[in-house]
């Protein structure tokens, strides 16, 4: 059993070709749950997307036997530390795509956007001539972006190239050669989103390298343009500067993350409902997402894990 300062979640992305997704998937989970390791990979022919959380021992393991994989050798990973487990259990699962956008057409490996260093973000997106876009969706911008970034408002990622030609030319106005920063919560859909960009015929298109978690572990929070908090996609919710653990926490009936704010709420109940939600949901409905935190609580004074649906089922989109 992992003490609580012996945990270490591991995010990591790569597009490259995966050969035979099936037999990946079965020796990765295989060693995945030998290791007692937690947490979600998603498997295409186009790479490898996820989030691992257990030992040090554990973690160098798996990215071991993905470093192995042809066109793996290089695979980043961005870590850092929780004192509980973050996932309910263990998923390898095989996609369409690692991160879903919809477009088959587009190929991260062939074209993409200019990658901008953390240390050199600052100075771009505060150019005036510079279109800042955040390219995640509606819930993680609710609680944090950079001062300035357009919000798409989309409820998948999926949605972002339909609202990228619906609003272009609002977006771009008359400039003939615009510059367009765009960035996300570790680097994964900016690599496609820049790639969209650039097959529309855009040419100044850059993205921050390793996504905003890089940047909050990177960049201090004297000198950060970040404001508010970094949805995450596990049971920490959100992490701030220095990637520690912020102060949301997440609705178990919407999955929406909750304020300090609304979390002082007459109509925020743990693991019920939230502001955001509860107009929204009937009394059976709220009778059931209580009876589902009752059998959690029941189940870690058990030392078990009662298994349900997490933060982490959004990780595709």
């Amino acid at each position: 059993m992992n003490s609580p300062s012996s945990i270490r979640v591991a995010a990591l992305y790569k597009f490259a070709r995966l050969d035979d997704c099936d037999a990946v998937r079965r020796e990765l989970a295989s060693l995945c749950c030998r290791e007692g390791l937690k947490g979600t990979l998603l498997l295409a022919g186009e790479g490898i997307n996820g989030t691992i959380a257990g030992s040090d021992r554990a973690i160098a393991t798996a990215l071991t036997f993905i470093r192995g994989l042809p066109g793996f050798a290089d695979l980043e990973v961005k870590y850092s530390a929780a004192e509980t487990m973050p996932f309910h259990r263990m998923k390898v699962r095989v996609k369409r795509e690692i991160v879903t956008m919809g477009q088959p057409d587009i190929d991260p490996l062939t074209d993409v956007g200019h990658y901008v260093s953390p240390e050199d973000w600052n100075a771009l997106i505060s150019d005036p001539g510079t279109i800042v876009i955040d390219t995640r969706n509606d819930y993680e911008v609710a609680i944090g972006s950079f001062a300035g970034a357009v919000d798409p408002k989309t409820a998948s990622f999926r949605d972002f190239p339909a609202w990228f030609r619906a609003q272009r030319e609002r977006l771009l106005g008359s400039a003939d050669r615009p510059k367009i920063a765009m960035f996300c919560t570790g680097g994964i859909r900016c690599e496609k989103s820049t790639a969209f960009l650039k097959a529309e015929g855009l040419d100044e298109v850059y993205h921050l390298q390793g996504g905003i978690l890089k940047y909050l572990e990177t960049v201090p929070a004297e000198q950060s343009l970040w404001q508010g908090e970094c949805f995450v996609f596990d049971q920490r919710v959100a992490v701030g500067h220095g990637l520690e653990a912020g102060t949301h926490v997440l609705c178990r009936g919407c999955r929406w993350p909750v304020s300090e704010a609304d979390q002082a709420s007459p109509l925020y109940v743990s693991g019920v409902s939230c502001p955001a939600c509860h107009a929204t949901r009937t009394d059976g409905q709220r009778a059931g997402y209580a009876e589902r935190d009752r059998q959690e609580h029941l189940a870690r004074a058990r030392g078990t894990t009662h298994v349900g649906a997490g933060p982490s089922d959004r990780r595709d989109g």
